[in-house]
């Protein structure tokens, strides 16, 4: 069973930077595609971003598309999530999840079975 742990939120201005990491122990996680999701108070969880199991392949939400770069590094079984240009609407708490069921992303945040137990970025305005 796999261990999923987020780290790297916290606050920050508007048009400021953070970087998310998700450390996975347990088993390796380098044949499985995995994502981060996020979910504000009062708001259904929602995709962020989704990488293939070997990095070279990377999908984002409409509204992080151009801020947010998505990576991974299998050696260290970790996924990172680079977020600049942060918007006050990227308030949310963020989750890492992996995918044991493909080695690419199927297109649904809901394909991500297992998840952390999340990081809280807050962006001030």
């Amino acid at each position: 069973q796999v261990q999923l742990v987020e780290s790297g939120g916290g606050l920050v201005q508007t048009g400021g930077s953070l970087t998310l990491s998700c450390a996975a122990s347990g088993r390796t996680v380098s044949s499985n595609a995995m994502g981060w999701s996020r979910q504000a108070p009062g708001e259904e969880r929602e995709f962020v971003a989704a990488v293939n199991w070997s990095g070279g392949s990377t999908y984002y939400a409409d509204s992080v598309k151009g801020r947010f770069t998505i990576s991974r590094d299998n050696g260290k079984n970790t996924m990172y999530l680079q977020m600049n240009s942060l918007k006050p609407e990227d308030t949310a708490v963020y989750y890492c999840g992996v995918d044991f069921k493909s080695s690419d992303f199927r297109g649904l945040v809901t394909d991500f079975a297992s998840w952390g137990q999340g990081t809280q970025v807050t962006v001030s305005s």
